[in-house]
């Protein structure tokens, strides 16, 4: 009955199109680039050989292609770092619509340096298409997820913000679609594989001139309510809100009081330390849960766990489709039924269990082929706890934890932070892997357990509150007797 009631007011107005359009030009990138680059990387690497050959005649040393190759893969995570550290800037200055808007004409311009290289025979522009992709990915990541909290109701509050998580595993689906040997997975094709995401950034640049602002930045920050009302009326259809407005009308106030924070100011705040080491954790529990490495080196890991060369793309697609069948799961059935707080340690304790297991098989592989295809299930599994837990869930806490006087900044603060995190293990798992073999996946099953017992023990429900009530139970937080609050609050789990 409940997930039948958010389809059925999503239909109302123009809230579930607008959804779908944030997601091809929000997380619907990043997802489609992290699983992307994969099947191109043999290409990439004989076409940076021909370009070196080309110019100077000789083949290039194995060190020299390794270290372009290198600079190719972490420089869209270096993009994505001041991507994530521009929210502030364009949020704050041209609105979330306008900024989704310059997002994807940054995009777009990327795909068209990106398929100019392979005729300029310049892996230079490969380089810079990849900045500008990381960069796209990181504001646009950011930006969506603060659009999509902003104009939703506080009811399906988790199932809409929970759509940026769901897009993110459609994009990582197409790219490895795509990246297919009978569809664009060709050598002769490789750039414009890389490319296809700017279809979609071009649709949301033509379509989302025409669709509301969210109404949070309208009655908060430009102080119009007749605006905010009509875009809410746009939305989610004919109505009063007046639920809505007065839980903005009461968090305006308490901006009145407290104007908006710089990411500096922010981290200095005791009223909201609790809330930005909680998302800290929780981000840097997933970036080292193992699953961003899971899907980057996707293809090495299946190799090294014994699956067949030629099988390993039909695994990652197996992935891609259990992702995004458990995220609409979750948006639809669980995250408003279940609550936030069981999904994180519920998901997290299955996680770390089944990378323990996947320690043992990768130890047993030489028993016999059928050991590769537990070893393969059991990521899977990882994967599908993953996305109906902190995956889709994670970008819906973000959007709760923060009133909108912190929110940019705090925007501005876990997105660097996560960028750093994937750039630094997109350059350290290789080596990772080849020091600690299978036992690599015990560190991440330790990082699992960890995050677990922190969201059992010191993550408020979120559920159905406003954000001012959710400021006051991480404020009521103290463990042994001490609270990062002025006041002495009441102990909470601890």
């Amino acid at each position: 009955m409940g997930s039948f009631q958010q389809l059925k007011q999503l239909t109302r107005g123009n809230a579930l199109f607008l959804i779908i359009i944030l997601g091809i030009g929000g997380s619907f990138q990043t997802g489609y680039h992290i699983t992307g680059l994969s099947s191109s990387s043999p290409y990439i690497q004989r076409f940076i050989n021909s370009s070196w050959y080309d110019r100077y005649e000789e083949l290039p040393p194995p060190q020299t292609v390794t270290m372009i190759w290198s600079l190719i893969v972490s420089m869209f995570a270096v993009g994505g770092l001041f991507g994530a550290v521009s929210v502030k800037l364009f949020s704050g200055k041209f609105g979330r619509k306008k900024t989704m808007i310059y997002n994807s004409i940054i995009s777009i311009a990327a795909a068209g340096v990106m398929l100019a290289s392979k005729q300029a025979k310049s892996y230079e522009m490969i380089i810079v298409a990849r900045i500008l992709y990381g960069f796209s990915a990181g504001l646009g990541c950011s930006t969506h997820v603060m659009y999509l909290g902003e104009i939703a109701p506080i009811k399906i509050r988790g199932a809409v913000t929970l759509t940026s998580a769901t897009f993110g595993c459609l994009g990582k689906l197409f790219g490895q679609f795509f990246g297919l040997s009978e569809i664009l997975g060709r050598e002769d094709l490789w750039n414009v594989v890389l490319c296809v995401p700017a279809f979609f950034s071009l649709v949301q640049v033509l379509v989302l001139p025409f669709l509301p602002e969210a109404p949070r930045y309208l009655f908060i920050e430009k102080g119009d309510e007749k605006a905010c009302k009509k875009a809410l009326q746009s939305l989610w259809g004919q109505g009063d809100y007046e639920k809505e407005m007065d839980e903005m009308l009461a968090e305006q106030v308490a901006i009145d009081a407290a104007p908006p924070k710089t990411p500096l100011q922010l981290l200095r705040d005791r009223t909201v330390r609790w809330q930005l080491l909680t998302m800290f954790i929780i981000y840097w529990s997933n970036q080292l849960s193992g699953m961003s490495t899971i899907s980057t080196f996707s293809f090495d890991i299946f190799l090294k766990a014994g699956i067949p060369r030629d099988q390993i793309r039909y695994v990652t697609l197996c992935l891609g489709v259990s992702e995004i069948i458990t995220s609409i799961a979750c948006g639809l059935l669980m995250i408003e039924n279940i609550g936030r707080r069981p999904l994180f340690w519920g998901s997290y304790g299955v996680m770390g269990a089944s990378l323990v297991f996947v320690t043992v098989t990768l130890n047993l592989k030489d028993s016999g082929e059928w050991v590769s295809y537990i070893t393969a299930s059991l990521f899977i599994l990882f994967n599908i706890f993953f996305s109906g837990g902190p995956g889709g869930t994670t970008s819906t806490l973000h959007n709760e934890l923060f009133i909108q006087s912190d929110r940019i900044a705090a925007f501005v603060l876990i997105g660097s932070q996560r960028w750093f995190v994937f750039a630094l293990l997109g350059l350290v798992f290789p080596f990772l892997i080849d020091t600690l073999d299978s036992y690599c996946f015990v560190l991440f099953a330790c990082i699992c357990l960890l995050a677990s017992l922190y969201t059992f023990f010191l993550l408020p429900e979120t559920k159905g509150k406003t954000l001012l009530e959710i400021s006051e139970e991480f404020q009521s937080i103290t463990v042994c007797g001490k609270s990062f609050s002025d006041k002495r609050k009441t102990v909470t789990r601890l």
